[in-house]
C-alpha cells in the first residue's frame, strides 16, 4: 500500500502504537513506514515524533530494519523541503545497504538520490543516480524500482529541456505503474506527461492529463498530488493567458500550502500569482510578488526566470522600456547561472531549450525598439554554446554585445551570411555583409517548420522537385532566401546560420527562380557555395588550422561486424578513389580488420589535415552522442566496433576536414541553439574546421563518384566547400538518376573556419 501510495490505508492497516510494545524489528519497520505515511499526508509533527521514536529505538540494536530508519528521515526531509538532510539521510542509507549487501535497499536508496537530485536541480547528478537505480532495479526483477527509476530519469532529461526523451520516459513509467496497479505513480507519470505537452505547446492535453491525475490523487487522498496537480493546472492557465482560472488554482495551492507550512509550495503558488498579476497588468502587486519570489533563498532557478521574464513582458506591454530591459536580461542571468551548473554535454545540450521563450520575447522586445544589432547579439550568445565552450572559445557566459562586429565577421568569412531565428509570432533573417547588416521579417515558426519538413520528405522520394509540381521548394526560397536575394552577389559564398527545424534543410535544394543567366526554376546551388556555421561567436573566433600539410587519415571498408551492418559493396572502390589524390607517403589507410575503432583512437588524429570514414554509420535522435561509425571487430568476440561520437570529442584534432561518408553523419537530433548533433558535431567539438556529414540514407552507388570529385577539387586548390559544391553538380548534371537531389544532397558541409 506505502509502494501504491495508499498512506491512509497504510496507517489504518497498521496497529495503534498504544497496543504495542515498541522493541523489536517488527516495531522498527512498522514506525518506518508509519512515518512515510505521516509525512506524504502532510502530517509532519506527528511524522517526525514516530521517526524520533524509531531512531531512539535503533540506536540500542542492530537490525536490518534500521536501514530504512535513513531513508524515512529523507522522505520527511524531502516533504520539509530540506534538501540536504533528505540528501545526507540518503547517503547513509546507501552506505549502509551496502556495509550488509543488501541489494534492494541499495537499489532504493540510489533510486532516492536521484529524486533528491532532481528536486535540488542537481540534473547531472540525478541523471548518474538515476542511471545506477534503473541498472539495479533492472538486475533485481525490481519493476517498481525501475519504474520509479525510469520516470525520474524523465524528470532530469525534461528539466534539461529533452522532451522528446522524456516522454517517452513517462509513458514507459506509467505503463509500468498501471501493471503494478499503483496509483499514486500513476498520478506522477500522468503529471510528468502533462509537463511534457506543456513543453511542446499542446495545453489542451496538457490540461485534461493534470484533470486525470487530480482525480485519481484525490480518490487516494494523496495532499501532495493534490496540491501538485493544482499548481499543474494554474500553469496551464498562466500559458493559456487566462489569469483568473490561474489565480483560481493558485489560491487553492497557496491555503494547501499555508495549511501544510511548506514554504516550497508557498513560493510556487506566489510565483503563479505573480505572473497572473502580471497577465492582468496589475503592476504594483506583479511587482511586490516578484520580488519576494527573488529574494526567497528556497526558490528555484526556474521559477524565478519565469516570474521575471513574466514582469519584462509586462513592463512591455506598458512601455516601460528600462524597466522591462532590466528584467530580460535578470531572466537571461538567472537562466545561464543556472545553466553554468550543468557540465555534462549531454545535458547541456537539451538544456538550452529551456530559454527559448527568454531568448525569443527579448528578441522580438530589441527589435521592437530598433535595436536590430543588439538583437542578433542576443540571438547568436544562445547559439552553439556547448560547442563554443568545449572548444574553448566561450566562457560561461554570453559575451557581451560589444565584443562581436558581425560585418567583422562576414569580412574574415569572406561570406555573405544568413542568419535565422524562429520565433513563436515572429522570425526574423539577419543578411551581413562586410558592408552592412539588414533585418528582414518572416512567418512564424509554425507556418515554416511544416513546410521544411514536408520538402525534406519530398527529397527523400524518386521524384526531382524542380521538374514535379511540388511546389514546397520554391515557397521555401521564396519565404527564406528571396528577401535577402540583392545582397547574395555571384561567386560570393554564403554561409547559413540556422535554427531548429532549418538545421534539417539542405538550402542548396531550394528552388530558385530563372536568374543570373539561368532560364529556368533550378536548384539554388547552381548560384551559390553554401557553409552551414554554428554560431558568429565561433566564427569570429577561429584559428588556421595547423594540421601538417596534406596528410590523410583513411579508414573504411570494414569487415561486417554483424548482418545489421552488411558490407559495403564499392567501400573498397571509394577508398581508392580518395587515395589517388593524396601522396602515398602522406596517408595513414586501415582497411578491413584493421579499420577499428581503437585504431582511430590510437591514431594520433590531431596529426592528421584530411579524416575520412566510409563505412556504415547510425544516428541516435534519442541520444545523439551515441550515434556511431561502424567499424570492424578487433577480435571475433570483440564487441567494440561502434566508434561514439562521444569518443571522437575526447580526442583533439585540428584537420582542415573530416568527412563521414556514411548515413546520418550529420545526425537526426536538433537541439535548440546547436543545430544537428551527431558525428559531424562531434568531430566539429574535437577540433575539425570542417565536417561533411549526411542528412539521410547515403547511396553506395554515388558517393565514390561524388567523393572523388570532391578530392579532386581539393588536391587542385580548391576550399572544401566549394569542392564539394563542385562534385554535387556534377552529379546534378550528369544524365543518370543521380541528378536527383536524394544522391547529391544528403551531404552537408559544416564549418567553424
Amino acid at each position: 500500500m506505502a509502494w501504491r501510495g495508499m498512506y491512509e490505508d497504510v496507517l489504518r492497516l497498521l496497529p495503534e502504537d498504544s497496543t504495542v510494545l515498541a522493541q523489536g524489528e517488527s516495531d522498527v519497520k512498522r514506525m518506518t513506514l508509519k512515518t512515510v505515511a505521516l509525512a506524504r499526508l502532510q502530517q509532519l509533527s506527528a511524522a517526525s515524533q514516530m521517526l524520533n521514536r524509531a531512531e531512539s529505538l535503533c540506536s540500542g540494536m542492530a537490525s536490518l530494519a534500521c536501514g530504512d530508519v535513513p531513508r524515512a528521515r529523507g522522505a520527511l526531509a524531502m516533504e520539509q523541503g530540506q534538501f540536504s538532510v533528505a540528501r545526507q539521510s540518503y547517503l547513509a542509507s546507501l552506505r549502509f545497504a551496502q556495509s550488509i549487501h543488501n541489494q534492494w535497499l541499495e537499489a532504493t536508496a540510489l533510486l532516492n538520490l536521484g529524486g533528491v537530485s532532481l528536486q535540488d536541480e542537481h540534473y547531472d547528478e540525478a541523471l548518474d543516480w538515476s542511471r545506477s537505480a534503473y541498472s539495479a532495479a533492472v538486475s533485481l526483477g525490481g519493476e517498481d524500482l525501475a519504474m520509479g527509476a525510469s520516470g525520474n530519469l524523465g524528470w532530469a532529461f525534461l528539466q534539461l529541456g529533452d522532451a522528446e526523451r522524456a516522454q517517452e520516459l513517462f509513458l514507459d513509467a506509467e505503463k509500468r505503474a498501471s501493471r503494478l496497479g499503483n496509483v499514486g505513480d500513476q498520478v506522477k507519470w500522468l503529471t510528468a506527461a502533462g509537463y511534457v505537452y506543456m513543453e511542446t505547446g499542446k495545453t489542451l492535453l496538457a490540461r485534461q492529463s493534470y484533470g486525470q491525475a487530480l482525480q485519481l490523487a484525490q480518490r487516494i487522498n494523496s495532499k501532495e498530488d493534490i496540491s501538485n496537480a493544482v499548481m499543474d493546472l494554474a500553469q496551464v492557465a498562466v500559458i493559456d493567458q487566462n489569469p483568473d482560472e490561474a489565480d483560481r488554482f493558485a489560491n487553492q495551492a497557496m491555503i494547501m500550502a499555508t495549511q501544510n507550512n511548506s514554504r516550497p509550495d508557498m513560493l510556487d503558488a506566489m510565483a503563479i500569482q505573480m505572473q497572473a498579476a502580471a497577465l492582468r497588468g496589475d503592476q504594483a502587486r506583479a511587482e511586490q510578488l516578484l520580488r519576494e519570489v527573488e529574494t526567497a533563498p528556497e526558490s528555484q532557478a526556474s521559477m524565478k526566470w519565469a516570474s521575471e521574464l513574466a514582469m519584462a513582458k509586462l513592463y512591455d506591454a506598458r512601455g516601460q522600456v528600462p524597466a522591462a530591459q532590466r528584467e530580460y536580461t535578470a531572466a537571461l542571468a538567472t537562466f545561464e547561472a543556472a545553466r553554468a551548473e550543468i557540465h555534462h554535454e549531454d545535458s547541456q545540450l537539451p538544456f538550452a531549450a529551456n530559454a527559448t521563450r527568454i531568448y525569443d520575447d527579448y528578441i522580438q522586445f530589441l527589435i521592437k525598439q530598433g535595436k536590430t544589432n543588439e538583437a542578433l547579439i542576443a540571438a547568436d550568445q544562445s547559439r552553439a554554446r556547448t560547442l563554443a565552450q568545449g572548444l574553448g572559445v566561450a566562457s560561461q557566459q554570453p559575451s557581451r554585445p560589444a565584443a562581436l562586429s558581425p560585418q567583422a565577421v562576414a569580412r574574415k568569412a569572406g561570406a555573405t551570411l544568413l542568419f535565422y531565428w524562429l520565433g513563436a509570432k515572429q522570425s526574423y533573417l539577419w543578411a551581413i555583409t562586410p558592408e552592412k547588416t539588414t533585418l528582414f521579417p518572416l512567418p512564424a515558426q509554425s507556418e515554416i517548420t511544416p513546410l521544411v519538413e514536408r520538402y525534406r520528405k519530398s527529397l527523400l522520394g524518386v521524384e526531382d522537385p524542380v521538374q514535379s509540381t511540388n511546389d514546397t521548394g520554391r515557397k521555401l526560397f521564396t519565404m527564406l532566401v528571396e528577401p535577402a536575394a540583392n545582397l547574395i552577389h555571384p561567386n560570393t559564398p554564403v554561409m547559413i546560420l540556422t535554427d531548429r527545424a532549418l538545421s534539417q534543410l539542405n538550402f542548396e535544394t531550394l528552388i530558385a527562380p530563372a536568374q543570373n543567366g539561368k532560364t529556368q526554376d533550378h536548384y539554388w546551388i547552381e548560384d551559390v557555395t553554401l557553409t552551414s556555421a554554428p554560431s558568429l561567436a565561433m566564427l569570429a573566433a577561429a584559428k588556421p588550422a595547423h594540421g601538417q600539410g596534406n596528410k590523410m587519415l583513411l579508414l573504411g571498408d570494414a569487415v561486417s561486424p554483424s548482418e545489421d551492418y552488411p558490407e559495403l559493396p564499392l567501400a573498397a572502390f571509394e577508398m581508392q578513389q580518395i587515395q589517388k589524390h593524396f601522396i602515398a607517403t602522406s596517408e595513414v589507410v586501415f582497411r578491413r580488420s584493421q579499420a577499428t575503432p581503437k585504431a582511430y583512437l590510437s591514431s594520433d588524429p590531431k596529426q592528421f589535415s584530411y579524416i575520412h570514414f566510409v563505412s556504415h554509420g547510425v544516428a541516435s535522435r534519442t541520444d545523439p552522442l551515441d550515434s556511431a561509425i561502424i567499424l570492424s571487430r578487433a577480435t571475433a568476440s570483440d564487441d567494440g566496433f561502434k566508434l561514439y561520437a562521444r569518443e571522437v570529442m575526447q580526442h583533439p584534432i585540428d584537420a582542415r576536414l573530416v568527412t563521414i561518408s556514411a548515413c546520418y553523419g550529420s545526425g537526426t537530433r536538433a537541439y535548440v541553439g546547436e543545430g544537428l548533433v551527431g558525428l559531424s558535431w562531434a568531430f566539429l567539438r574535437a577540433g575539425a574546421h570542417n565536417a561533411i556529414g549526411a542528412l539521410w540514407e547515403v547511396s553506395d552507388e554515388s558517393t565514390p563518384r561524388l567523393m572523388d570529385t570532391l578530392y579532386a577539387g581539393i588536391e587542385s586548390g580548391q576550399t572544401p566547400a566549394a569542392a564539394l559544391r563542385n562534385a554535387k553538380l556534377a552529379l546534378l548534371h550528369s544524365h543518370s538518376s543521380f541528378r536527383k537531389p536524394f544522391y547529391w544532397a544528403p551531404f552537408q558541409i559544416y564549418t567553424r573556419l
